[in-house]
């Protein structure tokens, strides 16, 4: 069999797919805000945070605005933001879970690749797509480099995936709280809305309100059986 085949045969073997944002589904918190802390900008970062989930503002501009309070802050900082990432509730379990169901597991995010990978790996997450800080000379730049996960590219991400990995829509699992999550989980087969912002709780298949993301897991097996 050629490499081709073999991967094509590989990946025809996924029983789902499941994506997921990160900042307040996957985690506990807003990973911009995180790094904030470290300049002393919380504050205004979480007023734009707040009003791009509520869909108010365009949100790669929010992002741009939001990454631009942090230039001249010391590259260092991420490892200090990077140890204090707290996964949501049930969201390790729901993903170990998933992976031994056969699920092909992605976050698609809004934050940084910088934060989140290492988490990502230890959790044995398959894909990762985010943004990524600029960087020069040990200290932020205030720019975002590369292309801006928005919406959009939440929804073209899961698209691909489905693809690559053989996976029909009825089979994909979407999670997320946000308005720029409306995209995805309306791609989806079973959108889930995670202690959501209205914008995105009226488009969801699902919500869930409590604390645990383990919650999802009844829905995943649902969507494996369509």
């Amino acid at each position: 069999m050629s490499a081709a085949a073999a991967e094509t045969a590989a990946t025809s073997l996924a029983n789902g797919l499941l994506v997921s944002d990160v900042d307040s589904t996957f985690l506990t918190q807003e990973v911009i805000e995180l790094v904030a802390d470290h300049a002393g900008v919380r504050a205004e970062v979480e007023e734009i945070t707040t009003a791009a989930m509520r869909g108010e503002l365009d949100f790669a501009a929010s992002l741009r605005a939001r990454v631009a309070l942090l230039e001249g802050l010391e590259e260092s900082v991420l490892a200090t933001v990077r140890s204090s990432l707290v996964p949501t509730p049930g969201a390790l379990e729901l993903i170990r879970r998933a992976k031994a169901a056969g699920w092909v597991t992605a976050l698609v995010s809004g934050g940084f690749h910088e934060v989140i990978d290492e988490l990502a790996a230890e959790a044995g997450i398959d894909h990762v797509r985010a943004n990524r800080f600029e960087i020069a000379d040990g200290r932020f730049t205030g720019r975002v480099s590369g292309p801006i996960i928005d919406g959009q590219a939440k929804r073209r991400t899961l698209e691909e995936l489905a693809a690559r990995h053989g996976v029909p829509v009825a089979r994909i699992v979407a999670m997320g709280d946000g308005a720029n999550d409306r995209e995805m989980l309306g791609a989806a087969g079973t959108g889930i809305a995670f202690r959501a912002k209205p914008a995105l709780r009226e488009i969801a298949d699902v919500v869930l309100d409590g604390e645990s993301l383990l919650d999802a897991w009844p829905h995943l097996e649902a969507a494996a059986t369509r």
